[in-house]
């Protein structure tokens, strides 16, 4: 399916957004799991299990195409990286796209 170039623009703009949000989320945990009462080796395999886990999901790192563009927003909202409302500016159709897809 083609999506519109205002579309695309916009993702490729809240994209870094998005990510630098998600991120900052996610140091935040990552300072929990620093500051627990545990021995410091404990803490380190957690937190490097935890990073590894947490370096594919889409709010970390995503393939920029614009053909894949439905379905990056979908797998942002299924990994709680965004929500629909965030949405808002997209056109009709790239909505419509995403809440069939998403069964709603």
């Amino acid at each position: 399916m083609s999506y519109k170039e205002s579309d695309w623009k916009l993702f490729r703009k809240l994209i870094r957004v998005w990510q630098e949000r998600y991120i900052t989320k996610l140091n935040k945990e990552y300072i929990g799991i620093l500051v627990q009462d545990k021995n410091a080796s404990t803490i380190f395999w957690e937190l490097n299990d935890r990073i590894k886990k947490d370096r594919n999901n889409p709010g970390v790192i995503i393939e920029m195409s614009r053909s894949l563009l439905v379905e990056n927003l979908i797998s942002l909202i299924k990994h709680n990286v965004i929500t629909l409302d965030e949405l808002n500016d997209f056109s009709e159709e790239t909505k419509e796209s995403i809440q069939m897809w998403l069964n709603l």
